[in-house]
């Protein structure tokens, strides 16, 4: 597997791990998701398939381009609020990376989409 895939699953395992946290404890569900939460994972899911940087990614908060609609930027930006700290308990390893990722400044290469009219 290479070290762009690999950065990307390990991206979407991070954001999986981070809608259950928020789903489980402010929603109450015990299993699976509610359907706001199923929704926005989805969201955030097809936003990584479409990153134009892929594995030379940084986090979303620190990307040039902003994929996300705004009402979905700011529901993950709720959920990372709420799961960020619990993420240290429960997964630690892809806190952790998900922290040095965050220090990256500018992704590096890709391909920045074309603007439309």
């Amino acid at each position: 597997m290479s070290v762009e895939n690999r950065r990307m699953n390990r991206e979407r395992k991070t954001i999986r791990a981070m809608v259950r946290i928020y789903c489980r404890g402010e929603h109450h569900t015990r299993k699976g998701l509610c359907a706001d939460c199923a929704e926005l994972l989805n969201y955030a899911e097809l936003r990584l398939d479409k990153c134009p940087y892929q594995g030379n990614k940084t986090t979303c908060a620190n990307c040039p381009i902003h994929c996300y609609k705004p009402d979905k930027r700011e529901q993950v930006r709720t959920v990372m609020r709420y799961a960020g700290p619990r993420m240290l308990w429960r997964h630690p390893v892809l806190a952790l990376h998900h922290l040095m990722e965050g220090r990256k400044k500018e992704p590096v290469g890709g391909r920045r989409p074309r603007r439309t009219s």
